[in-house]
C-alpha cells in the first residue's frame, strides 16, 4: 500500500468526539518518547504530519489523520509512562486514552511502541496485558532500530516474546522499524490494507 495523502483531522481529549465511525481507524501509542510521531511521518512520508519532540509527553491529545482520502484514520495518542506534568494530568490522559481504547468502535488496530533497544519494560508489558485482557485488536512495533546493533534488537524481542509467553496464548503481530531508514514501513503498510481489507469484507 502506498500513502498517497495524508491530513491532519482534529484533536480533542473525548473519544465520543472523533470522526465519523465508519472509517478504519489505527491507533499508535507506546512509552512516552518512544517515537511515535516520527513513525507516522516516516510511514506517510511527511515529516512534518505529526509533531515531534524530544521533550517526553508533548502529545496530550487525541489527534486523528485521515489517510488516501477516507480510506483509514491514523492516531496519535498520548504516551504513558513519564512526562513532566502533575499526577492529576497524567490521570487525566490515562482516562482519556483508555476510554479510547476501549470504546472506540471503528479500532481496527492499536500498534503498541516499544523501544527495540531496551529489554521488555514493565510498563509496555502491563499495558499489553491489558489491551489483551480487553480485547482490543493489537500489534506490537519495535522502533529505533538503527540506535543498536540487530543482535541487540533481536534479543530484547526475544526476551519480550518470552515474557508475554507467559500470559498469552498466541502472541500479536511484531514489526521492527526504524524512523530514520524507513526499516518496516512496506510491512507496516500491508499490514494495514490487510486489516482494512477483511473489515470490508465482515
Amino acid at each position: 500500500m502506498q500513502i498517497k495523502e495524508a491530513e491532519f483531522v482534529i484533536s480533542n481529549t473525548d473519544y465520543r468526539k472523533c470522526p465519523k465511525t465508519d472509517v478504519p481507524e489505527f491507533a499508535f501509542i507506546g512509552r512516552s518518547n518512544v517515537g511515535k510521531s516520527s513513525l507516522i511521518n516516516m510511514l506517510c512520508g511527511n515529516k512534518a504530519l505529526a509533531k515531534t519532540s524530544s521533550q517526553p509527553g508533548k502529545t496530550q491529545c487525541i489527534n486523528h489523520f485521515v489517510i488516501n482520502k477516507n480510506m483509514m484514520y491514523w492516531v496519535d495518542l498520548p504516551g504513558y509512562g513519564y512526562a513532566r506534568t502533575s499526577k492529576e494530568s497524567r490521570e487525566k490522559w490515562r482516562k482519556m486514552t483508555y476510554d479510547y481504547l476501549e470504546y472506540r468502535e471503528n479500532l481496527a488496530c492499536v500498534f503498541v511502541l516499544v523501544d527495540g533497544r531496551l529489554e521488555p519494560q514493565k510498563s509496555d508489558v502491563t499495558f499489553i496485558n491489558w489491551l489483551g485482557e480487553h480485547g482490543v485488536p493489537l500489534a506490537i512495533v519495535a522502533t529505533k532500530a538503527d540506535k543498536t546493533s540487530q543482535n541487540e534488537v533481536q534479543h530484547n524481542l526475544a526476551a519480550l516474546k518470552r515474557t508475554l509467553s507467559a500470559t498469552w496464548e498466541s502472541l500479536p503481530p511484531i514489526f521492527l522499524t526504524s524512523a530514520l531508514n524507513a526499516t518496516g514501513k512496506a510491512e507496516l503498510l500491508d499490514y494495514m490494507a490487510e486489516v482494512v481489507e477483511t473489515m470490508r469484507k465482515a
